[in-house]
């Protein structure tokens, strides 16, 4: 763990500087002061530090959100290229981040690199933060001496998903909302409302229509002891189902089905593709292999059936055909992505054309959940309605059964009331009724 450091320099007029410094050794301090251009007088480990950032809860507060680091990537990316070394930009970061676990990530990276590692190396240790993508590309960058230049390519590529991302959670927001309200209101009405027409109803001893019969049964089991047998039931057969897709055979049969479902589905499936081509031409731009480059976005494309072509288009790469023509065979990839693919490798710029493809598709997305959202407006608010309706009018029609069940000969005296004010002028009855 970094520890504290307080320390005292001249600078180079000869002035007395104070500060604090984070670091695992003395030593380390005084090298990064030296680089700093200042002359260290004395160097003091803090006895008891205290917690700089805050503490978070494990598996919840330690996410840290692709925002951020794409803020940080970019951040770290404009250091570099004004002339700072990555030791004391990392520094800087990880003193100037927010995000406890990002910025302890970065802290743990510059004291690998301040030890000899390379800058890809000590990312790769944090796999949750820096997936394969991003190493990936830093190691290019080391390789190609233009680091900044990755950084700042790399931190597009974030921004660009974050964004795609946020776009997804916005048109989601208002569906969910309102099924919850709905159901919040279904299950009020069943559990408060209904018992009182069933008590009614038992003490008319009238038969019941079917649908008012389904409305009861329902409201008589959310009262009765096996709604939890039901709830223990969904919840089972739900956790069952996230393990099961976590697997690399439900993964791949889910993200099948996903593209399927209607209405999502295909905003779904453009998604993926702009992820896709969005890590695709990032890789192929910063000089990283075609294979490797399928390998990773095989990986990172966030959608099991995408990564199924990706990776059975290597072989056919090795061999020497062209991608777009393997790709082809794959009715995932739309002929869209195929002819701008096919144009790239014949004209040398398939990063270029990856690009095209993945602002296109960012469109699209943002096209479809605005479309989205002033459809599934109206058809969510009909449903209410609809769900609504259907209980209140099962509960009201044994009153017209009940009319038909008393009005017989020996029981046409208790509707001479009903008929009485079926004869009175409407203004007369509006005043009884007001009175």
């Amino acid at each position: 763990m970094a520890l504290t450091f307080d320390y005292k320099v001249r600078d180079r007029s000869g002035n007395l500087v104070e500060g604090e410094l984070e670091a695992d050794s003395v030593g380390l301090v005084a090298g990064r002061l030296r680089e700093m251009g200042y002359l260290p007088v004395s160097i003091t480990a803090r006895t008891n530090t205290g917690l700089k950032k805050e503490i978070g809860i494990p598996g919840i507060t330690d996410r840290v959100k692709l925002k951020e680091i794409a803020v940080a990537t970019r951040q770290l990316a404009t250091m570099i290229d004004s002339g700072l070394s990555i030791v004391r930009a990392l520094a800087i970061l990880s003193d100037q981040i927010e995000s406890a676990p990002l910025a302890r990530a970065f802290n743990e990276v510059r004291a690998a690199v301040e030890q000899g590692s390379s800058l890809s190396d000590a990312l790769e240790q944090h796999p949750k933060i820096f997936n394969t993508l991003y190493v990936t590309m830093i190691k290019a960058g080391e390789i190609g001496g233009n680091v900044d230049t990755v950084l700042r390519g790399l931190a597009d590529t974030l921004e660009r998903q974050a964004e795609l991302t946020h776009k997804i959670r916005h048109a989601m927001i208002y569906p969910v909302i309102v099924i919850s309200v709905m159901m919040v209101i279904f299950a009020a009405l069943l559990i408060f409302i209904v018992p009182i027409f069933k008590k009614i109803f038992t003490e008319l001893h009238a038969p019941l229509p079917v649908p008012t019969k389904i409305v009861l049964a329902i409201s008589h089991t959310l009262l009765s002891i096996w709604i939890l047998l039901v709830i223990a039931v969904i919840v089972g057969a739900v956790i069952a189902w996230l393990r099961w897709i976590n697997t690399e055979q439900g993964r791949a049969f889910w993200d099948r089905v996903k593209l399927r479902i209607p209405i999502f589905g295909p905003l779904m499936h453009k998604v993926a593709l702009a992820r896709f081509a969005s890590s695709f031409a990032s890789l192929l731009s910063s000089g990283v292999p075609i294979l490797e480059t399928l390998d990773i976005v095989s990986q990172t494309a966030n959608n099991a059936t995408i990564g199924t072509a990706l990776q059975g288009a290597k072989e056919g790469v090795r061999q020497g055909q062209p991608l777009a023509e393997i790709l082809g065979s794959y009715e995932v990839i739309p002929s869209l992505v195929i002819q701008m693919m096919d144009i790239g490798e014949k004209t040398g710029a398939l990063d270029s054309m990856l690009q095209k493809v993945a602002d296109f598709y960012n469109e699209e997305v943002e096209v479809t959940v605005n479309s989205l959202t002033t459809i599934l407006e109206p058809v969510l608010t009909v449903c209410m309605g609809v769900v609504v309706g259907t209980i209140v009018v099962s509960m009201y029609m044994p009153m017209f059964t009940y009319v038909k069940y008393v009005d017989t000969p020996q029981n046409g005296a208790l509707l001479l009331p009903l008929r009485a004010l079926a004869h009175l002028p409407l203004p007369t009855l509006l005043r009884g009724m007001l009175h």
